[in-house]
């Protein structure tokens, strides 16, 4: 994996967390315990900080930044999809930001909802627990998100992550 410090600004990973051989990771950013970050990942935590939680998968090709008046906050047990894309936003506990979203600086995505697949979410936007944010602009789709949806992805890529740790082998 590519693990930089930039300056006194070191990554963090926990022992348990499951970070590809092609992610990269600078700077100031904390991930969790079992939180997954997957190939071609981008963490950089360069003029602000990162936090991915416990048992959170950020997946292919995802980019996470942050600036220095926006930290990007990301709880335990969520799922950000392939390509998404989440700068100055705090994403709480148990939520899901799906395949090639954008999520701008101030969103809070809150407990149990989800941002849907290409979805933008514009600066300073809240998500409510229980709800969806669809399209472009996003717009809000109440109370039709529950946990068991996510929390069953959660559990794919932790056990995924423990696939790839015992197996993974570069052949080339």
């Amino acid at each position: 994996m590519a693990v930089f410090a930039l300056g006194d600004a070191v990554p963090v990973i926990h022992p348990d967390a499951y970070v590809h051989p092609e992610a990269t990771v600078i700077g100031a950013v904390t991930i969790g315990a079992e939180a997954t970050v997957w190939p071609q990942a981008v963490l950089r935590g360069d003029s602000g900080h990162i936090v991915i939680g416990p048992r959170t998968s950020v997946q292919d090709g995802s980019v996470i930044h942050c600036t220095p008046q926006h930290p990007t906050l990301i709880g335990a047990d969520c799922v950000i999809g392939h390509l998404a894309h989440i700068e100055g936003a705090v994403v709480e506990d148990v939520a899901l930001v799906g395949n090639g979203s954008i999520v701008l600086h101030r969103v809070v995505v809150r407990t149990v909802a989800l941002v849907g697949a290409g979805a933008v979410v514009p600066a300073g936007t809240e998500v409510p627990s229980g709800a969806m944010a669809l399209g472009v602009p996003a717009r809000i789709r109440p109370d039709v998100v529950t946990a068991d949806q996510i929390l069953l992805m959660v559990e794919n890529y932790v056990e995924r992550a423990r696939e790839y740790r015992a197996g993974l082998r570069r052949i080339d």
